[in-house]
């Protein structure tokens, strides 16, 4: 099986390439593929010929940025999933989308796929927008997953934001077997409930706590999920 993979320069692109054992993977730079442009991507799977595409490229961090530049997030977000969901239902192959566990309202935690979405914040929207035009193509493997890089890129971690955390190289692992079992639809994607700090802690002892209360971003308080979907088709 050939998969194409749209943001092959970032870090996840690369660990799935580390990951992978079974299947041809293609990663391209958002200069080999321009998600903005339609034609550039069908150009794109004409010339690899894959049988899925993975979207990969998104507009993520810095988080303000969301904020401060609401129209690159909209072009690159929004506009680019939607090409690639066209691209993909042009050519007849699954597209599987990352997107973010801050889709859920961040509240009461333990959120099931099926339950009601409000995002907690702009950049959480964006990726709400995507979502919303894979969910017009039956060929589509969504993924609220709550991601982070090994190692740590911050000085401090949450003790009041909780989440089904897991590291990119576990998440790498877990989307390349959903695709072996031919997944469609939503999936949750997580590891055990705790604090962004209780995690990232395991990883690196020099981290120190933080509060959400103390920066200005929009910090859910619990968007834990609940992986039982994930866990039946798994087993």
């Amino acid at each position: 099986m050939k998969i194409l993979i749209s943001g092959g320069d970032g870090k996840f692109a690369k660990e799935l390439q580390i990951q992978n054992s079974n299947f041809e993977l293609i990663l391209l730079s958002k200069t080999e593929m321009d998600i903005t442009n339609l034609s550039s991507i069908n150009n794109a799977i004409d010339k690899y010929k894959p049988d899925v595409f993975i979207h990969a490229a998104a507009l993520s961090r810095p988080m303000i940025v969301h904020d401060t530049n609401p129209d690159k997030s909209i072009q690159l977000n929004i506009i680019g999933t939607s090409n690639c969901v066209l691209a993909c239902m042009q050519h007849n192959i699954k597209i599987v989308y990352i997107s973010t566990d801050f889709v859920y309202p961040g509240i009461d935690g333990n959120y099931k796929e099926t339950d009601p979405i409000y995002p907690v914040n702009k950049y959480a929207w964006s990726k709400l927008g995507g979502e919303c035009s894979c969910m017009l193509y039956e060929n589509s493997l969504i993924l609220r997953i709550a991601m982070f890089v090994k190692p740590f890129t911050h000085d401090k971690a949450f003790v009041d934001s909780f989440k089904s955390p897991l590291w990119n190289d576990e998440a790498a692992k877990i989307l390349l077997r959903l695709i072996e079992l031919n997944a469609t639809g939503i999936y949750n994607i997580g590891g055990e409930k705790k604090s962004i700090y209780d995690f990232v802690i395991r990883e690196n002892f020099n981290i120190l706590k933080e509060n959400k209360a103390n920066i200005k971003e929009n910090v859910p308080a619990d968007v834990s999920m609940n992986l039982t979907k994930l866990n039946d088709i798994l087993s």
